[in-house]
């Protein structure tokens, strides 16, 4: 018998609120996501309740997770402001959007321009290295780039991993032809998928891939820090993280809350484009993040059969805007038949030709990123006076 959404309501209607009430009758549940064993839901309260809906979380995961036929359980306990309109189990989509309480700097969190600076956040146990693939908008290349910048790190000989944080647009099941689930270890922590000798998760991976994620930010930002924290990453060098695109609240609050060594902005040469990265390098030299370069994609095309070039998308606009904003400039991808075939087949080029001049482009920009990361993790010089 198939797992239904029927069977988490009612496990979870035994589950009691802390005025006594069933979970199931206090208004705070988003719709149920299941999907081959997985469930996922979140908890919605007021934000001055939410230390005593903590252990409730834990009830509710430990109440599905007990369920027959049910693998994982995700669970978000997410805050709003009281009196905002609450999300119902009729779905998570309906009624306005929530206003939500500013929330103080968290213990860990980046300092902010402007602001009384704050620890660092705490980094992820075996990762030396968190890195961010990030545009300003979608359409730019952005998850073809983040994957084969993480093969290419690893063809230069460090341990690198994928982490798919884009959770409305997974690209890295199709990118990577991954299409087995993820296992669960002890039932709490997940086994990430390996390609190609390296970790790699996404929200993709658990979802079908035409599952629509209607979540809002908190959500995302819960189901983000599982896959960066309750999962069995290893002992890896690098981590590149294909971010969402654009510069909303998923983006900077992932900026804030995990420990970022720098940030790769991918952008296509043309003005629209690059207006878009501006915004992306701001966001992330406003949270302190150190921006690694520009990689300018789809930067020309040349004929496969006359040899002729054509700048579709313009060329060199991103050299300029790297100059012009002080950031380094990583390298060009050339607009080519092969890396597209490749991506759509889940060969990505590095891989799939790992002699061809595309995958040295990628290789040339891994090894700038590479030394970007060594700089950026230099200590300042201290300065001495002698008596």
């Amino acid at each position: 018998m198939a797992l239904a959404k029927d069977d988490i309501h009612n496990a979870l209607a035994k589950v009691m609120s802390p005025d006594g009430k069933p979970l199931t009758e206090t208004g705070t549940l988003s719709d149920f996501v299941v999907t081959d064993g997985k469930v996922f839901f979140s908890i919605t309260v007021d934000a001055g309740a939410v230390k005593q809906w903590v252990p409730i979380r834990a009830r509710a995961e430990a109440a599905a997770r007990a369920v027959p036929g049910v693998n994982s359980v995700m669970v978000a306990l997410t805050a709003e402001r009281l009196g905002a309109p609450s999300r119902s189990a009729s779905g998570p989509g309906q009624g306005a959007e929530p206003q939500r309480r500013p929330q103080a700097p968290a213990q860990g969190a980046r300092p902010r321009q402007g602001g009384a600076p704050t620890h660092a956040p705490a980094g992820i146990p075996g990762v030396e290295a968190i890195i961010a693939v990030a545009s300003g908008k979608g359409g730019v290349g952005k998850s073809t780039t983040a994957v084969n910048l993480a093969l290419a790190l690893h063809d230069l000989g460090l341990k690198a991993g994928i982490l798919d944080a884009d959770i409305y647009g997974p690209s890295m099941p199709r990118l990577l032809a991954i299409r087995e689930k993820p296992e669960t270890i002890g039932g709490t922590r997940l086994k990430p998928i390996m390609r190609h000798g390296m970790p790699v998760m996404s929200i993709g991976f658990l979802v079908e891939e035409e599952t629509p994620m209607i979540w809002r930010g908190p959500m995302v930002m819960s189901a983000l820090t599982q896959m960066l924290r309750e999962v069995e990453w290893g002992e890896l060098d690098v981590m590149v993280v294909d971010m969402p695109p654009g510069t909303g609240d998923a983006q900077l609050t992932m900026a804030q809350q995990v420990p970022l060594k720098g940030a790769v902005i991918v952008s296509t040469p043309q003005d629209l484009a690059l207006i878009d990265a501006r915004r992306g390098i701001a966001m992330f030299r406003r949270v302190n993040v150190p921006v690694l370069g520009i990689v300018e994609n789809m930067s020309t095309f040349i004929c496969p059969h006359c040899g002729g070039r054509s700048d579709i998308f313009g060329h060199g606009g991103a050299r300029n805007e790297a100059e012009r904003l002080g950031v380094p400039f990583l390298g060009e991808i050339p607009l080519d038949l092969a890396i597209r075939e490749n991506s759509d087949a889940g060969r990505p080029v590095v891989a799939a030709a790992p002699d061809g001049p595309h995958a040295q482009c990628y290789r040339d920009i891994a090894a700038r990123v590479r030394d970007g990361l060594q700089t950026a993790s230099r200590p300042a010089p201290k300065i001495v006076i002698e008596a």
